[in-house]
């Protein structure tokens, strides 16, 4: 007996049956796609969740290493990264219609409202100088990567992290100038059922141009307020309130009034974050005067630069790298009569660092709404960790950075694809978190990867060669997932009979006769 031909499939039939669930397929065939390209889409997008990577690479697994042609019905000799670099832009092609597909299905899967929606920005980093791009633009980089050229990826989700809108602005794109089209093409793709909706928004995003124009389109928000603990005082008889976070980290919460504002504020205390922020602060005080002190002992050395506008652009690169702490400092030079600087002096203003740090682990909350309880707006812009999770799966999980692609439409092909792939792997782990499973997609799939598919040959008690195809048992942890999910432990048995090729002796005997004639 042997057994052949094993490859990976744990992983690629959980997917599987999760696109199948979100009747993406169904989708493709209302729109005329032919078996082909539908077969082609799912085991793209199937790849895309299971191994993320490049279209050669993934051609190259799918031929080596994967079971997913098997599980989708697709020939595995037609697949080549050419053939995956069209599928994905085929994808893009109808982004609107299918994001609107799964908004819909999702909504009816997990029996979602939407009455809460969150908008957030990320960007992504490019490899190469994508000199003729029109969107990859220097920008402010997430990853610290100044040096590369980057694009802006704004997503809408709702509360449970699944994707209703997304849209790709140019690297260059400041935070709070990309609301605006967001929430007309949001409005649009959901007939304006949207409207009415509670907006979660990060401080950067939440200027008072954003949240007047809001208002203005008939929803509610809640954000990060950009006041300062000196600009708002207490409200009249307002109790402070003291809650629990599901990191078992306490706060304390209490309403506030703004001399800026009228709406709801809400001020929110942490000493966690209170001493987290003390800490980095502490950190970057040290540098910056170490950096200050190593300038000032290079003045003490032969043949070093101490002309005076040098030193100031020293200083001033010194303060530009350490921007949060360098407001405290007070820093001066003395010059000889040859314009060059012999002595650095800096000092720290004490008070306006003893104020900054009463500061500390606060923040304030603003809304809208008509609130009855304080705990319901923290409770409310909490779930933003729904969309920062989602932004981490997309680059870690899903390796959505850097982008490779020089073309500025396999670049729109290749993060779409990914936020496809994202709503597969979340309609997975929102199902396991009902039930209280609550790992990474990369723990799912290492659990998922136990099971194979794998071809068994033996002879039978007739000498006939019977080769089997199926895949082994799942283990218990990968049952358990299966049996959350609702899907099947398998997706078929193969059984067949190979016939032995008889080998007869060449008939020679007439031959030589003919031959000794």
């Amino acid at each position: 007996m042997q057994h052949r031909d094993v490859r990976e499939m744990g992983g690629e039939w959980l997917c599987y049956q999760a696109v199948k669930e979100l009747g993406i397929d169904g989708y493709l065939k209302s729109l005329g796609w032919g078996e082909d390209h539908i077969g082609l889409a799912l085991t793209q997008l199937v790849s895309r969740a299971v191994y993320p990577n490049s279209e050669f690479s993934t051609s190259r697994w799918i031929r080596d290493n994967s079971a997913v042609c098997e599980i989708t019905g697709y020939p595995m000799e037609k697949i080549n990264k050419d053939k995956l670099y069209r599928s994905a832009h085929k994808l893009y092609s109808i982004k609107e219609g299918l994001e609107n597909h799964l908004s819909v299905k999702t909504n009816e899967l997990f029996d979602i409202n939407d009455r809460i929606v969150l908008y957030d920005l990320t960007n992504t980093y490019f490899e190469g100088r994508k000199d003729s791009s029109r969107i990859a633009r220097f920008g402010r980089s997430k990853e610290k990567r100044n040096d590369a050229k980057i694009v802006v990826l704004a997503v809408v989700t709702n509360m449970y992290g699944f994707v209703k809108y997304s849209s790709i602005f140019e690297g260059n794109m400041a935070d709070c100038k990309t609301l605006e089209h967001v929430i007309d093409e949001l409005r649009v793709s959901t007939s304006g059922q949207a409207s009415g909706s509670t907006v979660v928004l990060d401080a950067g995003i939440a200027t008072e141009e954003n949240l007047r124009l809001l208002e203005q389109k008939g929803y509610k928000y809640v954000c990060v307020s950009r006041a300062k603990v000196r600009e708002v005082k207490a409200s009249v008889k307002q109790d402070v309130i003291e809650l629990e976070t599901k990191n078992r980290q306490k706060i304390t919460i209490e309403r506030v009034v703004s001399q800026k504002h009228t709406d709801y504020i809400l001020k929110v205390a942490s000493q966690t974050k209170k001493l987290k922020e003390q800490s980095m602060s502490d950190l970057f005080e040290q540098r910056f005067e170490q950096s200050l002190d190593t300038l000032r002992t290079r003045l003490q050395r032969k043949h070093t630069v101490k002309k005076e506008d040098k030193i100031h652009q020293a200083i001033g690169r010194i303060q530009q790298k350490y921007p949060s702490v360098s407001k405290y400092y007070k820093i001066g030079v003395q010059t000889d009569t040859n314009g060059n600087v012999t002595s650095i002096d800096y000092r720290k203003d004490t008070q306006l660092h003893a104020q900054e740090q009463s500061e500390q682990g606060v923040y304030f909350l603003r809304t809208n709404m008509d609130v009855e309880e304080e705990r319901i707006v923290w409770e409310i812009y909490n779930i933003i960790r729904e969309i920062e999770s989602t932004f981490r799966c997309l680059k870690t999980d899903l390796d959505l950075r850097p982008i490779y692609h020089k073309r500025d439409d396999a670049t729109m092909a290749h993060l779409h694809l990914g936020i496809l792939a994202y709503t597969v792997v979340n309609t997975v782990r929102q199902r396991l978190k009902v039930s209280g499973i609550n790992h990474s997609w990369t723990e799912i799939l290492r659990i998922a990867r136990t099971q194979k598919m794998v071809t068994t040959r033996g002879t039978n008690m007739t000498d006939q060669l019977i080769e089997v195809r199926k895949s082994s048992v799942p283990t218990q942890d990968f049952q358990r997932i299966l049996d959350v999910m609702g899907y099947k432990k398998y997706p078929f048995v193969k059984k067949s009979v190979v016939h032995k090729i008889e080998h007869h002796p060449p008939e020679t005997s007439n031959l030589r006769r003919i031959s000794s004639a």
